[in-house]
C-alpha cells in the first residue's frame, strides 16, 4: 500500500473518531428525556388542566434501600438496592447510571437499633408507596415511553438529515503497470415528509479521486439531486398521512390519565389495607382479652367446683373453651403477621422489615365515626326498648324502620347524582370514549386505502461523479442549465384490494368493539357507584347495630359472672356471653373499617379523589346540602 494511502485513511478515522466522540450515549438519552418531558408538560394540562412534577428516574435514597441497610435484611443481591448499585457489564455506555436523590420518604428515620420498628402513619404509608411501589413506577415509565412514542411519530414530520463519509484505496494490478489511488465520497441528504404526504428529498453528494501512481492526478467530483412525490389520490388527505400522529398523541393523554387513575386506585388500596390491617390487630387485642377471661373463668369454674357448687362437666366445658380461645388467638396473632407482611410489600418493602402501623389511627377513626355516625338515628320499637331498658308488650304493634340515607355521612349522597359524577369524571371512561373516534378515524384510513393510488413525482440533478477512472478529468460543477429533469405519474388501479378490504371490514367490527367497550364500562360504573352507596349505608347501619350489640354483650357478661357466683348460672351461660363479645368487638372494628373503606371506594369510583405525585389525597367535599341526606331518597 502507497504512504499516502495512509494518510487518507487516517484522516478518515480521525473524522469518524470525532463524530463519535461528539455523539455519545448519554447525550441521546438526555435529549430524549428533554422531549418526553416537554411532551408530559403538553398532555398533563391538555389530560389534567394542571402539571405536576414528573420524573421516572430511580430514587437513590428509598425507605427500601434505607431498611435493608440500615436492618440488614438479607438479600438475594446487588439489584435488591437498586440499579445503581448492579455490577456493569462490559462496555458499559456511560460511567453511571442516572439516578437522582428525592430525599428520605416523608422525613422517616429507619432507628439504628435492630430490635427497633418504623412506625407509619396512614399519610406516611400513602408517601411511602408513592416513593416504592414497584407497579407506581411501571405506571409512570407507561407515561413516559408513550411520550417517546409520540415524539417518534413527530420525528417523521421533521427535517431529518444524514450524513456519509467513505473512503476506498485500491490497486489495480492486473494491466501492464500497477495503478493505485483513493476514493473518498461524502454526501449530505435532508428529507422531509409534509402533511399532505409530500415527500421531499435533497442529496449533494461530493466525490474526490486522487491516483497515487504515474502522475498523481485527482479530480473533484459534485452532484445534487432533489426530487419529490406527492399523492393526488390514496393518501393524499391530512387525516390520513397524521393519522399515526393523532394516534400517539391520543396515546400519552391515555397514559397520563391511566396513570392519575392508578394513583388513585392506589391511595384506595393502601388506605384500606392500613385499615385492614388495624382491623386484623384489633381482632387479635379481642382474642387476648377473651382467652384471658376465658382463663379466668376456668379458675372460678375449678374453686366452684371444689366447694362442691359447680360440676365437673362444667369445669371441663370451660376448660374446652379456654383451649379454643387460645387457638383463636394464635390465628389471629399469625393472621394479624400475614396481613403486614402483605401490607409491606404493597409499599414496595421488605417483608421482613421491622416495620408496624400506627394504631392511634383506628382510635382516630373510631371518634370520628362516632361523631358523623351516631346523628339523627331512627331506630324501630326493639332498638328503642334496648337503649331506654323499658319492656314493651308483646302485643304491642311491629315497626320496622327500614334503612335509609338520612342523617348519614358526608358521602352518602343521593344516587342519581354520584352516578352523573362518576360518568363525567372517570378518566378511565374518557379514555374508552375517545377510543371510539380513534377507531372511526381507522375506519376512514382503511376506506382510504381501497382508492387508487396516483402519485406525481419530480426530480432534478446536476453535477459528475469521480472515480479513478476520471481521475485526471477536471473537477465537476453544478450546472443546472445543463442538468437532468424527470416528471411523472404512477397509478396504481384498484384491481386487487383484498388485504385493504378485509383491514376496512375489520375497522368497522373493531368500531362495534369499542362501542360496546364504552357501554360495557359505563354499566361497572354505575354499577360500582350504586354498590359503594350500598355499602356505606350497611356499613353505617352495622356500626350502630354492633355498637348497641357490644355494650348489650359486656352487660351480660357482667351479670352472668354474678349470677354464676350466686348460683343462679351455668358456666355454659357464661361462656356464650363471652364468645358474643368477641364476636361483637369484631364485628363492630369490621363495620367500622368498612365505613372508611366504602367512603374511598366511592370517591375512587366516581373519581374526585385527587392524589399528588407525592401519594397525598386530598378528598372530595360534597356540595353542604343533599336532599339524599335529608329524604332518604335514591335507596
Amino acid at each position: 500500500m502507497k504512504p499516502g494511502a495512509y494518510r487518507w485513511i487516517r484522516a478518515a478515522l480521525l473524522a469518524a473518531a470525532l463524530l463519535a466522540a461528539g455523539c455519545d450515549s448519554a447525550y441521546w438519552r438526555k435529549s430524549e428525556d428533554r422531549a418526553a418531558d416537554e411532551i408530559i408538560r403538553e398532555k398533563q394540562k391538555i389530560a389534567l388542566g394542571r402539571n405536576e412534577p414528573f420524573s421516572i428516574e430511580p430514587a437513590a435514597d428509598t425507605l427500601r434501600r434505607r431498611l435493608l441497610e440500615g436492618q440488614r435484611l438479607p438479600v438475594s443481591g446487588p439489584a435488591s438496592f437498586g440499579s445503581d448499585r448492579v455490577v456493569k457489564l462490559p462496555h458499559w455506555p456511560e460511567k453511571k447510571m442516572p439516578s437522582f436523590v428525592l430525599g428520605a420518604d416523608s422525613g422517616i428515620v429507619v432507628p439504628a437499633a435492630d430490635n427497633e420498628a418504623v412506625r407509619l402513619t396512614l399519610e406516611q404509608a400513602l408517601m411511602v408507596a408513592a416513593r416504592n411501589n414497584r407497579d407506581y413506577q411501571t405506571n409512570k415509565e407507561n407515561v413516559f415511553q408513550a411520550a417517546l412514542a409520540l415524539d417518534l411519530q413527530r420525528d417523521a414530520f421533521r427535517n431529518i438529515f444524514f450524513g456519509t463519509l467513505q473512503t476506498e484505496y485500491t490497486e489495480d494490478l492486473s494491466g501492464s503497470s500497477a495503478t493505485g489511488g483513493v476514493t473518498s465520497t461524502g454526501t449530505g441528504r435532508v428529507a422531509r415528509t409534509l402533511q399532505n404526504g409530500t415527500s421531499l428529498a435533497a442529496t449533494v453528494a461530493v466525490d474526490v479521486a486522487k491516483l497515487l501512481t504515474g502522475g498523481r492526478q485527482s479530480s473533484l467530483g459534485l452532484l445534487a439531486d432533489l426530487s419529490a412525490t406527492v399523492p393526488l389520490l390514496a393518501g393524499s388527505a391530512d387525516y390520513v398521512v397524521t393519522g399515526p400522529l393523532t394516534q400517539a398523541s391520543h396515546n400519552v393523554i391515555y397514559a397520563v390519565w391511566s396513570f392519575e387513575r392508578f394513583k388513585r386506585t392506589l391511595a384506595v388500596q393502601v388506605a384500606a389495607q392500613y385499615l385492614s390491617v388495624l382491623q386484623q390487630l384489633d381482632q387479635v387485642k379481642n382474642a387476648e382479652d377473651n382467652y384471658r377471661g376465658l382463663i379466668t373463668a376456668t379458675r372460678r369454674a375449678r374453686r366452684l367446683a371444689d366447694a362442691g357448687r359447680l360440676s365437673e362437666v362444667q369445669v371441663d366445658q370451660a376448660r374446652q373453651d379456654e383451649l379454643r380461645a387460645r387457638q383463636s388467638w394464635v390465628d389471629a396473632d399469625l393472621g394479624y403477621d400475614r396481613a403486614l407482611d402483605s401490607f409491606r410489600v404493597t409499599l414496595g418493602l421488605p417483608a421482613d422489615a421491622n416495620v408496624v402501623l400506627d394504631p392511634a389511627e383506628l382510635q382516630r377513626l373510631a371518634d370520628t365515626a362516632k361523631e358523623r355516625l351516631a346523628r339523627n338515628q331512627k331506630a324501630d320499637d326493639l332498638q328503642a326498648a334496648v337503649e331506654s331498658g323499658k319492656p314493651l308488650s308483646a302485643d304491642a304493634p311491629v315497626t320496622l324502620v327500614p334503612a335509609t340515607r338520612e342523617g348519614g355521612g358526608l358521602y352518602e349522597i343521593e344516587m342519581r347524582a354520584a352516578v352523573e359524577i362518576a360518568l363525567s369524571r372517570r378518566l378511565d371512561l374518557r379514555t374508552k370514549q375517545w377510543s371510539v373516534d380513534d377507531a372511526q378515524m381507522q375506519l376512514i384510513t382503511a376506506a382510504d386505502a381501497l382508492r387508487a393510488g396516483l402519485n406525481l413525482t419530480v426530480g432534478a440533478g446536476a453535477g459528475e461523479g469521480r472515480s479513478l477512472g476520471s481521475a485526471a478529468s477536471p473537477n465537476a460543477k453544478l450546472d443546472f442549465n445543463h442538468g437532468i429533469y424527470t416528471g411523472g405519474l404512477e397509478l396504481d388501479l384498484p384491481f386487487h384490494r383484498t388485504p385493504q378490504a378485509i383491514a376496512y371490514r375489520n375497522a368497522y367490527i373493531a368500531l362495534e368493539s369499542s362501542v360496546r367497550d364504552v357501554q360495557s364500562l359505563e354499566d361497572r360504573v354505575k354499577l360500582d357507584v350504586r354498590n359503594d352507596l350500598r355499602g356505606l349505608l350497611e356499613a353505617r347501619e352495622g356500626f350502630r347495630i354492633q355498637a348497641q350489640a357490644v355494650k348489650l354483650a359486656e352487660r351480660r357478661v357482667r351479670s352472668t359472672q354474678v349470677f354464676l357466683e350466686a348460683g343462679r348460672a351455668e358456666m355454659r351461660d357464661l361462656l356464650d356471653a363471652q364468645d358474643a363479645l368477641v364476636v361483637a368487638q369484631n364485628a363492630l372494628t369490621a363495620a367500622l373499617v368498612g365505613y372508611r373503606v366504602a367512603e374511598l371506594n366511592l370517591q375512587r369510583d366516581m373519581d374526585v379523589l385527587e392524589v399528588n405525585e407525592k401519594g397525598l389525597w386530598h378528598e372530595y367535599q360534597p356540595p353542604a346540602t343533599d336532599p339524599a341526606r335529608a329524604s332518604g331518597a335514591g335507596k
